[in-house]
């Protein structure tokens, strides 16, 4: 890596300037943090019911499938997330690996998502406690969005403390459904093992292939949010030994926790049309009457409380690394960097990231962008599989960090599926996709691209930055050290960072 070059005195820049990320973290709490922001309650109640009805009892085969790619993909970012401990998460990673021009390209898909998906998940508050009150759901996914935002301000012990009581809540939902779905069993196994998609008028037909692949973006979806850990690499004591144990459990846990309950619901259900209608509540009802549909119903609005809540709070920490990174105007910069002196938490990003999606949620038709978010995923994930096999040549070679086993064959499945992957994905999702890479590319070249020297410097926090060299022994004639004054010395260091 090549740090900036110090600016001059009279000049500070926010990179310079920004204090550091307390590191006071460990791996259970980030487990709960990372596991929080995959939301197996939510996930399960607002994403895989169109799932179901796209692909009816073919779901569970599509969420293996995917958490097989999801492994490759958990092994290249527990390497990655070791190998480039920053808070700027993928971009930073594509970017020092690959290239700061597609590292650019990664942030700003990242950036649209970052902003979008939290009021995606929001909005389905209102349709899960209408049994207890009415009430709008833009004016519910408002409500959450700005409880997220002043939640996320807090120190990140105390959200681990938040985010963990809640997901405690949403295992429990998750563990109701899987135990009444597996005491109700209407459905063979066989139906597990030869898909069939109901068409919600009493027939169905068999699963094809090219309709499960169509549908593994979505699944993919459904497990996104393990990739957090490396968001939090700057708030983890150890990045380097702590990232990857972080990643892996919480694939692994919300593997579990996700595809066990969907599972149990294709089994339980009386009959295929009810996969169909993609009403998971009325299912609960079914098995188990209103009372326990309700109690399921609230565990839902709390999960998705409580991701929307990680979200902001990982969504802030990018914005803010990309202020460290300069990456636009000064006063910017300067803003977006600052570090709330109680809280040790990066409030002014994450007030800027997390205020746009009350907007959002109560004024524009963001759940229309769903699939848009699932080819963002598709697509960073093959960046990331792309990294993943370009890690371990040159400099990046010999730094220390999480090495996965049987390296290149993760990397390798992960690029060739996910690129199979978007072909089969809607021309309008791609279109979407297609014009945000545009603007960012508009930005890059009438901003970055002339600023190179000074701006979108992809940087390391201070005690993950490799020291510079060390000085050559002085020679006959050399200033002794003794002589060497504090400017003189500054000078020095200086110079051997910006030729390192």
């Amino acid at each position: 890596m090549t740090p900036p070059a110090p600016p001059a005195p009279s000049a500070p820049t926010a990179a310079s300037t920004a204090a550091a990320l307390p590191r006071s973290l460990k791996v259970f709490g980030a487990v709960l943090l990372t596991l929080s922001c995959v939301t197996p309650a939510s996930s399960l109640f607002i994403v895989v019911p169109p799932l179901l009805q796209q692909l009816g009892s073919g779901a569970v085969l599509s969420l293996l499938v995917a958490a097989f790619l999801s492994l490759g993909v958990g092994l290249c970012y527990a390497e990655l997330g070791t190998l480039v401990p920053s808070a700027g998460g993928e971009y930073s990673i594509v970017g020092q690996i690959l290239g700061r021009p597609i590292g650019w390209l990664v942030f700003v898909i990242s950036l649209v998502s970052l902003i979008v998906i939290p009021p995606i998940i929001a909005l389905g508050t209102a349709g899960y406690i209408a049994s207890v009150v009415n009430v709008d759901a833009s004016i519910a996914g408002a409500v959450v969005m700005l409880l997220a935002v002043v939640v996320g301000v807090l120190d990140i012990k105390s959200n681990a403390l938040i985010t963990g009581i809640f997901l405690g809540i949403e295992v429990l939902a998750a563990a109701v459904v899987s135990f009444l779905g597996f005491t109700h069993v209407h459905q063979s196994v066989a139906t597990l093992i030869h898909p069939v998609v109901p068409d919600g008028a009493g027939h169905t037909s068999p699963l094809t292939a090219g309709l499960l692949v169509s549908g593994l973006a979505v699944a993919l979806f459904t497990y996104n949010g393990f990739g957090t850990a490396i968001y939090l690499s700057e708030d983890l004591i150890e990045p380097r030994r702590s990232v990857a144990r972080t990643v892996l459990w919480s694939l692994v846990a919300g593997v579990v926790v996700i595809t066990v309950p969907v599972t149990a619901i294709c089994l339980g259900v009386s009959s295929p049309d009810q996969l169909a209608a993609g009403d998971l509540v009325a299912v609960v009802n079914s098995w188990a009457g209103s009372g326990v549909g309700t109690f399921v119903s609230l565990c839902v609005a709390a999960a998705i409380l409580n991701a929307v809540i990680v979200m902001v709070l990982q969504n802030g920490r990018v914005l803010f690394a990309s202020a460290r990174d300069r990456t636009w105007p000064e006063p910017v910069n300067h803003a977006l960097s600052r570090i709330h002196p109680r809280w040790g938490s990066p409030w002014v990003a994450t007030l800027a990231i997390g205020l746009p999606g009350v907007v959002l949620a109560l004024a524009v038709p963001i759940d229309q962008l769903l699939g848009f978010t699932g080819v963002v995923v598709a697509v960073i994930y093959l960046l990331l599989g792309v990294a993943a096999l370009a890690a371990r040549r040159g400099r990046h070679r010999e730094t220390t960090a999480w090495r996965m086993p049987l390296w290149p064959v993760a990397p390798v499945v992960t690029v060739a599926a996910l690129a199979y992957v978007l072909t089969q994905q809607t021309a309008h999702d791609l279109i979407i996709t297609g014009v945000v890479l545009l603007v960012g590319l508009a930005y890059w070249v009438g901003f970055l691209r002339p600023r190179l020297a000074t701006h979108w410097q992809l940087s390391l926090p201070a005690d993950q930055t490799p020291p510079p060299a060390p000085e050559a022994t002085p020679t006959a004639g050399a200033t002794p050290a003794a002589d060497v004054t504090p400017a003189a010395a500054a000078a020095t260091i200086a110079t051997a960072r910006k030729n390192s």
